[in-house]
């Protein structure tokens, strides 16, 4: 499997700004890892017309093709704009939006059926962490969130415990191998052998001065970074340790 790097603007950026990718396409024009780049729906053409060869990503979609859902984007609609990732499941949608592990699967089935790629998040909190509930969490959320209909090939898992999301608290090594262990384990349990290719992503509070020492984890394949890829210098260091890995 390839590297990959992955940035979520959340609702941050403007016109502007998506400069940014540009010198981020241009800084790493022959990287032999994966990069995207998830930026606010309206900026998704724009975006994709600066990205090559980076990859643009949605940061959400609905779970139903077409319909009476006023303000929803469907897949399709994500997929029409040359984007070929979004996010499911991240753990503000889960709690802002009261997103079920259900609801999450039919997310994650309708952009394969897009022909995107989603990117599924999972992770607990600082009290299922501190009470010894984190795996528990983890595989009640893998169970939930991921379908056997899922093609291993086009899925990405992205952990990201919600205590270190934006906080700049880092769990220790050997917490998140014990996480990712777990993932890899799990799907191979679901998925057999194909799911040893499955990327698994870590995020929370991932910055430059921190990555290496997160990328030598056994079973990190990349990041998924928030405000840390809102500046093409700050996330072109992250990219710099993920490639170096």
């Amino acid at each position: 499997m390839k590297k990959l790097a992955a940035g979520n603007w959340k609702m941050n950026g403007s016109l502007n700004s998506l400069s940014e990718i540009q010198t981020l396409a241009t800084r790493h024009a022959a990287s032999a890892i994966d990069i995207l780049i998830c930026v606010p729906a309206p900026y998704l053409i724009p975006a994709m017309q600066l990205a090559p060869p980076l990859q643009i990503g949605a940061q959400d979609c609905h779970h139903i093709q077409k319909g009476a859902h006023t303000g929803d984007i469907s897949a399709g609609m994500i997929a029409d704009t040359g984007a070929t990732y979004v996010i499911v499941g991240h753990s503000e949608r889960r709690a802002d939006h009261n997103e079920t592990d259900a609801l999450v699967r039919q997310k994650a089935l309708a952009a394969q059926g897009a022909g995107l790629c989603p990117i599924i998040c999972i992770g607990e909190t600082l009290e299922e962490r501190e009470s010894g509930e984190a795996l528990n969490v983890i595989k009640e959320q893998l169970t939930g969130s991921l379908d056997p209909a899922l093609k291993c090939a086009s899925f990405v898992i992205a952990y990201e415990p919600v205590w270190a999301i934006g906080t700049g608290l880092v769990p220790s090594a050997s917490q998140i191998e014990e996480v990712h262990g777990f993932c890899r384990r799990h799907l191979v349990s679901e998925y057999g052998s194909a799911a040893v290719d499955v990327p698994l992503l870590y995020g929370g509070s991932v910055k430059g001065s921190n990555a290496a020492e997160i990328f030598a984890v056994k079973d990190v394949n990349g990041a998924l970074v928030g405000g840390a890829s809102l500046l093409a210098d700050d996330f072109s260091a992250i990219i710099d340790g993920l490639e170096n890995a």
